[in-house]
C-alpha cells in the first residue's frame, strides 16, 4: 500500500469520527502529523490506531504552560485511549528548538530502551495567553510561534516505577536542553568578559601563553564548541582549606542553580590545591559527567582562571559543553594552543612539516 492511500484512510476516520465542529481542525492537525513520516512507518501499521496516535497527540497539545514542555509516558490500550500499541509511547509537546531528537533519544538509550518509531512534526501554533490552542497548525503570522510534537514509541513498560524514572529523567533533560539553548549567546558572551577580564588584570604569565590563550578562547566561540553550562567561581579558604565558592546567580544553561538555592562552597582535594593556585590562564579537560543534551559523551571542560589585581589566582570561569564537529575535523595548525604544541613538535623531531 502506498503511503498516500494509508493518509486516505486516516483523513477519512477523521472526518468520520471528529465532532463537525472539529472536523475541520482535526483533519488539518492528522495531514500535518504525519507528512513527514517515511511511508514504512505508516504502512505497517492499522489505520485506527495511526489516526487514535494524531489525534491523542491533538487532545494532549491543546492545553500548554507558555514556556514549559509538556509529556507523559503510558500504554494505550483501546479501553482507555482508544487505540492501541504494543509498545509503551512517549507524548511531548514543547517549543521548537535545537536538540531536542538527540536528547531525547539518548535518555531512551540511558534506559536501555529500544526505540522503534519517532514522529516529530513542527507545526506553527497560536495559542491564548492561557495555553490554550486557537490554531494548529497555524498560518504562518503574528501571534505564532513553532512548536515540537514528538511521538515516541519504545520498547514496552509494564512496571510503574520504571515508568516513572523514565518520566522523570526525560523531564530532566528537556529541562536541561531547554536551559543550554536559553542561555546559549549569555554564555557566549562571558567567554568575551573573560577575555576583557583579562585585559583588564594582565595576568603575570609569558606573552605567548596570553597570546594563544585569548585567541583560543574567541576559537571556541566561533561555532567550535556547544556552549552548555557556565558557571564562575571564587577561589577562597574555609575552615583553613582551598575551596571554590560559586559566585551567587553566575550559573547559567545546565550550570543554572535552582531558583532559591544558596550558592555552594566545594572543599579541594590535596592533589587539587596546588593546581589551583598555579598562574596558568586556561586548563581543558574532560568533566566526569556525562551530557544530557546533543551527544551521549563526558563533557568537555574548559576553565579560564581568574586574577586579581595582585596577579594572583582568585577564581574561575567555567565552561561545560561539547566541543563541535568543525572542531574536530579542524588541521592542528588551525586551533589554539594545539598549533603551538604541534609546532614544537616538528621543531624539535627535524623533519619537514
Amino acid at each position: 500500500m502506498e503511503k498516500a492511500e494509508r493518509m486516505e484512510e486516516i483523513l477519512a476516520l477523521a472526518r468520520a469520527k471528529a465532532a463537525p465542529e472539529k472536523r475541520d481542525a482535526v483533519e488539518r492537525f492528522v495531514n500535518a502529523y504525519f507528512q513527514q513520516v517515511a511511508p514504512e512507518d505508516l504502512t505497517e501499521r492499522r489505520s485506527d490506531d495511526l489516526y487514535g496516535v494524531a489525534l491523542a497527540h491533538w487532545n494532549f497539545a491543546r492545553n500548554r504552560e507558555p514556556g514549559k514542555p509538556k509529556l507523559r509516558v503510558f500504554n494505550p490500550t483501546v479501553e482507555e485511549h482508544g487505540w492501541q500499541s504494543t509498545h509503551t509511547v512517549i507524548e511531548i509537546v514543547n517549543d521548537d528548538m535545537p536538540f531536542l531528537v538527540d536528547s531525547v533519544t539518548m535518555e531512551v538509550n540511558r534506559h536501555g530502551l529500544t526505540l522503534h518509531l519517532i514522529i516529530h512534526p513542527i507545526m506553527k501554533a497560536r495559542r491564548r495567553v492561557d495555553g490554550e490552542v486557537e490554531e494548529m497548525p497555524a498560518t504562518p503570522g503574528d501571534g505564532t510561534s513553532p512548536e515540537s510534537l514528538m511521538h515516541v514509541e519504545v520498547d514496552r513498560i509494564v512496571s510503574p516505577d520504571k515508568v516513572a524514572a523514565l518520566t522523570a529523567g526525560l523531564t530532566r533533560v528537556l529541562g536541561d536542553v531547554r536551559r543550554a539553548v536559553t542561555d546559549w549567546k549569555k554564555m557566549q558572551a562571558k567567554v568575551d568578559e573573560a577575555l576583557s577580564e583579562i585585559e583588564a588584570t594582565r595576568p603575570p604569565l609569558a606573552p605567548d601563553e596570553l597570546l594563544e590563550g585569548k585567541a583560543f578562547l574567541r576559537w571556541l566561540a566561533e561555532n567550535h564548541f556547544t556552549f552548555l553550562g557556565y558557571r564562575c567561581y571564587d577561589l577562597t579558604g574555609v575552615e583553613g582549606e582551598e575551596a571554590l565558592r560559586v559566585v551567587p546567580n553566575s550559573g547559567l544553561g545546565i550550570l543554572r542553580e535552582a531558583e532559591g538555592k544558596a550558592a555552594g562552597v566545594t572543599a579541594l582535594p590535596s592533589n587539587v590545591r596546588a593546581f589551583a593556585r598555579l598562574p596558568r590562564l586556561l586548563y581543558i579537560t574532560k568533566a566526569n559527567s556525562r551530557s544530557t543534551v546533543h551527544r551521549p559523551g563526558y563533557l568537555d571542560y574548559i576553565g579560564v582562571k581568574r586574577f586579581n589585581e595582585q596577579g594572583e589566582v582568585c577564581g574561575e570561569h567555567r565552561f561545560l559543553g561539547l566541543f563541535t564537529s568543525t572542531a574536530y575535523s579542524a588541521k592542528p595548525s588551525e586551533i589554539p594552543l594545539l598549533r603551538r604544541k604541534t609546532a614544537n613538535v616538528i621543531s624539535r623531531t627535524g623533519i619537514q612539516p
